[in-house]
């Protein structure tokens, strides 16, 4: 049931008792009446007003429902997108991190490997691996796999800077043998890759031979040997100081699965 607003009732209160007063109760009943009437207009006004605002209103907030509905949809994605991208971010920092230190252990293998140059020998990055290379003249004479004796000299100091560093001495390393073009028939060897291999088997054999039989003393578990044959050259095979600089040795540091990195920055230092 619908409730008359205290202006009504009281309108409805003064006609209902007009009855036994005089003419000029009357008249002032009915100005009262009047201003009444025209109050309650006045709120029936204002009634409908705060209807209009109360729609309006309601218009908004559904407006705003159905925007923040959009925006809900808006915000999953973007914090899903965000928190991919802080994974990524992390997952980088930890891998550059990794990278970081794999190359500073990389350059304190190097520096530690640098004492091989006061015998003459060279520490470079070749195939992103670090080599110690190792020239073939000085240890073999030419088509010959029997060390001589300033290589075997040689090749003790190396064993002995290797053997006396821990970190050194538990690292793999490859023996690789390499020639020139110029074919050698002579020997137990058929070709230049029989000759690689078995001059790259002499210089493991010294090195981890035992001390106390004039070897290196070094732990065969770290250590293989290959032959390359004509296949990697320095250089051209064109000319004598060429074929010279192919003719070598290389003592080929192994890295780790965890160390398989570019090379390139340390080789351009």
């Amino acid at each position: 049931m619908r409730k008359l607003a205290p202006s009504a009732l009281l309108l409805a209160g003064i006609f209902g008792s007009a009855c036994g007063y005089s003419e000029e109760e009357m008249r002032v009943r009915v100005r009262t009446a009047d201003a009444l009437r025209q109050q309650l207009a006045a709120e029936g006004g204002q009634n409908k007003k705060f209807q209009r605002e109360l729609d309006e209103s309601r218009g908004q907030v559904e407006q705003l429902r159905n925007q923040l509905s959009d925006a809900n949809v808006d915000v999953a994605n973007l914090k899903s997108d965000v928190e991919e991208k802080a994974k990524a971010l992390e997952e980088f920092k930890r891998r550059s991190a990794q990278l970081e230190e794999i190359k500073r252990r990389f350059e304190l293998l190097r520096a530690k490997l640098q004492e091989l140059t006061t015998l003459g020998l060279k520490v470079t990055v070749r195939h992103n691996r670090m080599v110690i290379e190792l020239p073939g003249d000085v240890l073999f004479d030419s088509g010959r796999e029997t060390l001589k004796a300033q290589g075997e000299s040689i090749l003790l100091k190396v064993a002995e800077i290797i053997r006396r560093d821990a970190s050194l001495a538990t690292h793999d390393f490859q023996v690789a043998g390499h020639t020139d073009n110029e074919a050698y028939f002579a020997g137990g060897y058929k070709d230049n890759w029989g000759l690689s291999l078995m001059r790259a088997r002499e210089v493991l054999d010294l090195l981890i031979r035992a001390e106390n039989k004039r070897g290196g003393g070094l732990s065969p578990q770290h250590w293989s040997a290959s032959g390359y044959g004509a296949t990697d050259p320095l250089a051209g095979n064109e000319t004598p100081t060429g074929r010279q600089l192919n003719r070598r040795c290389e003592l080929v540091v192994l890295p780790r699965l965890e160390e398989m990195l570019d090379l390139k920055s340390i080789e351009e230092n």
